[in-house]
């Protein structure tokens, strides 16, 4: 018999090798189905019984310390393992369904951070988003769906600032996604106390040029990380909404002034992941092609800042002045006119009403 420990190892392989981001395990009546996420969509791969289900699931949550005899309670683990020289961090989260016990795993590998200029799908874009690194203070948000590639756009641009600006920078994330020594990272632990707002003021005591916050949860967080761009820091977070000027009404309805986010705010970014054409087949990737193309995804980005900003929020202020500036829309029929996508990624990312 198969040992668990090579189960979970040829899962592992095989979702590096399709490139997934999340490997699924599903209880049905009388099976399990295991899907691959890739490039957003959910693949099923395999069916496998229910005692082999059992097995791996209670290995892994063995190895993310989890509670392998609760079934009856949702939860959550991390490991990290070596796969073909690759490390990956795995985040574990198990969900008791009506059939059995279910589990996700979210994939971060961590290898070395893309640089920024190979993310998004128009060069201009990159050249923008690095020139708003260059600001001394304010708040940069970066808004969008789950899987659109918001964590690593940040990576990117704190690479790019301690290569090309040689600041002081921290992060405080839950959890950490991808680790570098090339800043000091903080892992959220609220267990022991060490809870995003209290991270975030002991950040502010350590003289941060740059502070990355993972995610404004909550009306204290938010307030802290305003106050901390309003006194000569420049934060860069996520924070979920449907686009940018959706990032400014979420920052009210968590009690932020809007005199001060107009002192704070320097840029919001809103960004999606599109699917890029292949240069090489017609219609859907071969497979064999679909595994060893590099870039198979792209972003684009919405980008608001300067005068189109302020204009955005003096209207909520009842100022009739308005600024045109690229949306989302505006980059996906872009993107779609030059032939760079197809109908399918681009009505799918498409934000309608």
């Amino acid at each position: 018999m198969v040992s668990v420990e090579n189960m979970v190892e040829e899962l592992l392989k095989k979702a590096c090798h399709f490139g997934a981001s999340d490997i699924h395990l599903l209880p049905k009546q009388d099976h399990v189905e295991i899907y691959f996420r890739v490039d957003g969509d959910l693949k099923i791969i395999q069916r496998i019984n229910k005692e082999k289900s059992k097995r791996m699931i209670t290995h892994l949550k063995f190895l993310g310390s989890m509670d392998i005899g609760e079934i009856r309670r949702p939860q959550t683990g991390i490991l990290v393992v070596n796969i073909n020289d690759i490390l990956l961090s795995l985040r574990l989260a198990t969900l008791p369904t009506i059939l059995d016990e279910s589990l996700v795993i979210r994939i971060h590998p961590q290898q070395k951070i893309s640089p920024i200029e190979s993310l998004s799908l128009f060069p201009s874009t990159t050249r923008k988003l690095l020139s708003l690194i260059h600001h001394s203070h304010g708040l940069m948000l970066f808004t969008g769906p789950t899987g659109c590639g918001k964590t690593t756009t940040l990576y990117s641009l704190l690479q790019s600032a301690k290569k090309d600006i040689a600041r002081n920078i921290i992060t405080l994330e839950d959890p950490i996604e991808r680790k570098s020594d090339e800043y000091s990272q903080v892992q959220v632990n609220e267990k022991a106390g060490l809870t995003y707002e209290t991270g975030l003021k002991a950040i502010l005591r350590s003289d941060p040029d740059i502070v990355m916050v993972g995610e404004i949860r909550d009306e204290e967080t938010a307030k802290i990380a305003v106050r901390a761009a309003l006194t000569g820091h420049l934060v860069l977070t996520t924070i979920h909404s449907n686009n940018t000027k959706g990032a400014i009404y979420r920052m009210l309805e968590l009690g932020i002034p809007k005199e001060e986010l107009f002192q704070a705010i320097v840029a919001i970014v809103s960004q999606r992941l599109v699917q890029v054409k292949c240069r090489f087949c017609e219609g859907e990737c071969e497979p064999n092609c679909f595994v060893h193309r590099t870039n198979r995804r792209l972003g684009v980005y919405e980008l608001l800042y300067g005068n189109a900003l302020n204009s955005v929020i003096k209207q909520i202020k009842g100022s009739d002045k308005q600024f045109q500036f690229n949306t989302l829309n505006d980059q996906l029929i872009k993107g779609y006119a030059l032939g760079f996508i197809d109908y399918k990624s681009f009505d799918k990312s498409m934000l309608y009403g």
